[in-house]
């Protein structure tokens, strides 16, 4: 698990920042929400008039990564969970992504902008299952 100590306010702060912007100039640019699930889902689905800008997105959001991770500049990251289990955990994620009709991005970044009534009870609801999860994991399990 990575430190604590590695959070710095000012590069959240961008990184807010950046996300915000990159939701914005897709909603202005193509009138789309910047919901990653909901992007990944059309990149794989069957329209093909889509997919060219969806995948560009998704390159947009990994490429940073890889060329930090290239660059040697990643911080040092210990997982504390197996990786069967991290892929289950992921698709859970996507699975709960497609439950609630869209995820973390596109409910709380662009739905709660919007002042969507449907994105705060997501998000409420992500919170919730979230504190809950890391409860249930730290106090009842004793684990990470």
């Amino acid at each position: 698990m990575a430190p604590v100590t590695m959070f710095t306010p000012v590069t959240a702060l961008l990184g807010g920042a950046m996300i915000g912007l990159a939701a914005t100039l897709l909603m202005l640019s193509l009138g789309r929400i910047a919901g990653i699930s909901g992007i990944l889902a059309g990149a794989l689905g069957r329209n093909g008039t889509d997919r060219p800008w969806r995948l560009a997105f998704l390159a947009g959001l990994i490429a940073p990564g890889l060329a930090l991770a290239m660059m040697g500049q990643l911080p040092d990251f210990t997982f504390v969970a197996s990786g069967p289990l991290l892929i289950v955990a992921g698709l859970l994620v996507g699975f709960g992504t497609r439950l609630g009709s869209g995820c973390t991005s596109g409910h709380g970044v662009c739905g709660l902008a919007r002042l969507s009534l449907r994105s705060l009870v997501a998000v409420l609801t992500f919170m919730a299952a979230g504190v809950v999860t890391v409860g249930a994991l730290r106090h009842a399990v004793g684990g990470f």
